[in-house]
C-alpha cells in the first residue's frame, strides 16, 4: 500500500488526476502529437476529447432523449458557431413587453401566437457533427438522456470542446 501511495505521489499530475468527469489536460492538450477526434459513449453519457492517441478531456454529456435519441455512428465536424441558437426548439416572447408567453416550444408543433416572436434556446459552443445535431454548452446536463438529440455539455466542457475540434474532426459515437 505505501508503495502505492509513492508511485502515485511522484506520478505525473495527469496520471495522478482521477479519471472521473469534467477534467481537461492543459499539458497534454499543449504537447500531445496528432490529429484532435472525439468519442461520444452514449450508455456512459460521456465525451472524450483526444489529440492522438491521447486522452486529453472527459466531459459528462445528456444525449438525446427517447424519441429524440442521438443516433450512433461515424460522423465529422460540419461546423462550429460560438453563439448558435436552435432553429426549432424556444420559446414565443411577448413583442411589446418581452415575457416569455409559452416556454419549451417546438416550432414544428406549436402554433406562434399573435404578437409574439420565436427565439431559439441558446446553444452556446456548438458544433454540428450530423445533420442539425451537435455538441452544446447547456446548464442542465443531467446523467440521462435527456435532449432533442443534440448532445449537451456543461458549458466550461464545451468552450475546450469547441476550442480544440475544428471542421472535419472525426466523432465518433457510440452505445
Amino acid at each position: 500500500m505505501a508503495f502505492f501511495l509513492l508511485l502515485l505521489l511522484g506520478a505525473d499530475e495527469a496520471l495522478a488526476k482521477p479519471r472521473g468527469v469534467n477534467w481537461f489536460d492543459d499539458k497534454a492538450a499543449a504537447s500531445a502529437p496528432g490529429p484532435v477526434s472525439v468519442t461520444i459513449n452514449l450508455t456512459e453519457q460521456r465525451a472524450y476529447l483526444y489529440k492522438g492517441s491521447r486522452l486529453i478531456a472527459v466531459s459528462k454529456v445528456s444525449s438525446g432523449k427517447p424519441g429524440y435519441s442521438t443516433r450512433p455512428g461515424n460522423f465529422r465536424v460540419l461546423s462550429k458557431h460560438p453563439y448558435h441558437r436552435s432553429s426549432v426548439y424556444g420559446s414565443y416572447v411577448d413583442r411589446r413587453t418581452g415575457r416569455v408567453v409559452r416556454a419549451n416550444v417546438n416550432t414544428r408543433k406549436h402554433r406562434r401566437p399573435p404578437g409574439t416572436y420565436y427565439r431559439g434556446a441558446q446553444m452556446n459552443n456548438y458544433i454540428r457533427f450530423n445533420g442539425g445535431i451537435g455538441l452544446h454548452a447547456s446548464n442542465n446536463v443531467p446523467n440521462y438522456p435527456a435532449s432533442h438529440g443534440c448532445v449537451r455539455m456543461p458549458p466550461h466542457m464545451a468552450q475546450k470542446f469547441f476550442q480544440y475540434v475544428r471542421v472535419g474532426t472525426p466523432v465518433k459515437v457510440t452505445r
